[in-house]
């Protein structure tokens, strides 16, 4: 079966949302973010230290391991979008799904101390989303509104997951 690929903003609701959505689905759960870090053997903020680009080569390589899975809910980065062989790897046994959040809901309650893009301040979520909105939406098989209750998002994802199976 192919995976459900959560994609969107950092903050979006990807890793909450994947864990329940595997959850009623009866998958494993992957987070990117912890995997890049496995495969790179150093932190998130270490492989951006180094530069963005030096982070990105690692979260292709990791995104070609993970799209190879069946029958998995993956949470991939924010950026994933920003390479599109990224989504060209992932759509060949894949669902992807953009999770959509506005920026305002984001802005008002993402620690941007602990992402690594965000560290600049709540306006940088404003203008990744005017950088990344129209990557998203051209990347999704389906995108599904994360506004409201958690209950009824969850409810859509789990239906868009099934029309698809």
């Amino acid at each position: 079966m192919k995976n459900i690929v959560l994609i969107g903003m950092p903050g979006s609701g990807k890793t909450t949302l994947g864990r329940y959505l595997a959850e009623i689905l009866n998958r494993d759960f992957i987070d990117a973010d912890p995997e890049i870090e496995k495969d790179a053997g150093k932190t998130i903020p270490e492989l951006f230290a180094v530069s963005e680009d030096h982070f990105r080569e690692q979260e292709t390589k990791t995104v070609r391991r993970l799209a190879r899975l069946e029958n998995k809910v993956l949470a991939m980065g924010g950026g994933v979008v920003l390479r599109e062989e990224n989504i060209t790897c992932l759509k060949e046994n894949g669902l992807i799904v953009f999770l959509d959040r506005s920026p305002e809901d984001i802005a008002g309650d993402v620690d941007t101390d602990t992402r690594p893009l965000l560290a600049a301040g709540r306006q940088r979520i404003y203008d990744l989303y005017a950088q990344r909105e129209t990557l998203y939406r051209k990347a999704a098989d389906i995108t599904v509104v994360n506004k409201g209750e958690m209950k009824e998002v969850l409810l859509q994802l789990a239906e868009a997951a099934r029309a698809a199976e």
